[in-house]
């Protein structure tokens, strides 16, 4: 007998599946029409500070947006229910729920109800109680606050190296001075992606936290794969780039192999990682457990963090 939260996730899906995309688009269209002037005019700005899910411009009837989000909800809805069936816990399976009905039915409530309001973001402690000698990937490292987040949460003694990856120049260089007590942390300032290659960065005007790479642009940047750039064993990475994690993910794939590291992975840059992502890691190697974590806003679903823990 199916539980509440199963029947909250199965009739969204049903919805999925049942409705054409065009009706899916609609249930979108017309529930945004419906909201205060307020939560629009700050939700279409937020879409325009950071264009990572199309582009929603209502004066101008521009809905990308909700036309990406009903194809791939529709296209999807499998995925969406392996992903369900692979999560460990209940409180991993309402994120689920309450990301998808934020998505499509712009349910503001349960994203403030799953929010994380305990423990720092990534280190969740009722699954990752004790760290120790740690060999750290910290890939999107920005001035460091998870890196230190890390060490605050575990102790000093819980890695033997960290390596931080970054594109920004100033904020990597900010980042040395930032956890210059540490020691053995290692700065690369590259990409990282699925072969070594050349990108360019592209720059985001409304903070260089949302920077990501391009092939195309003015400023080189030299990528990485992880299998290629680090040949020791690695037991946890955190990862998160902007919309590059899948192809980081597949240049990472012997290590995830043969070691089986704990992994921490945005999930939230575009409309399909959140199960597209799991489903190669799952490819790659079958000796996991999955969760999910949230620690965004309650306008719109970002910051979730995909936890994969050997089992």
């Amino acid at each position: 007998m199916k539980n509440f939260i199963d029947k909250l996730f199965f009739n969204i899906i049903c919805e999925f599946k049942n409705k054409t995309e065009k009706e899916i688009f609609e249930n979108m269209f017309f529930r945004f029409q419906f909201l205060p002037d307020k939560i629009k005019v700050s939700y279409e700005k937020f879409l325009k500070e950071y264009p990572f899910w199309g582009k929603l411009d209502s004066k101008n009837i521009e809905y990308e947006s909700f036309k990406l989000k009903a194809k791939a909800f529709k296209k999807n809805y499998k995925n969406y229910i392996w992903l369900y069936n692979k999560l460990q816990d209940e409180k991993s399976k309402f994120i689920l729920y309450a990301v998808l009905n934020n998505l499509y039915n712009f349910d503001f409530n349960n994203l403030d109800k799953i929010k994380e309001k305990i423990y720092k973001q990534y280190f969740d402690l009722d699954l990752m109680p004790e760290m120790e000698n740690e060999i750290f990937l910290d890939i999107g490292s920005y001035y460091g606050e998870t890196t230190l987040d890390f060490i605050s949460t575990y102790g000093e003694k819980a890695y033997k190296k960290i390596y931080c990856y970054e594109i920004t120049p100033n904020m990597l260089n900010f980042s040395k001075n930032y956890l210059k007590r540490y020691k053995n942390i290692i700065y690369k300032n590259f990409a990282v992606s699925n072969s070594n290659k050349v990108l360019y960065i592209n720059e985001n005007t409304a903070s260089s936290s949302a920077n990501k790479t391009s092939f195309y642009g003015n400023k080189m940047i030299k990528a990485v794969s992880l299998d290629n750039d680090l040949q020791c064993k690695i037991s946890l990475v955190k990862m998160d780039i902007e919309g590059d994690e899948y192809n980081a993910l597949k240049g990472l794939k012997k290590h995830i192999q043969k070691e089986t590291p704990k992994l921490l992975i945005s999930v939230y840059h575009n409309n399909t990682d959140i199960w597209h992502l799991p489903k190669l890691i799952y490819s790659y190697n079958k000796n996991y457990k999955f969760y999910l974590r949230y620690y965004g806003g309650n306008l719109y679903a970002t910051e979730i963090v995909l936890i994969c823990l050997p089992k």
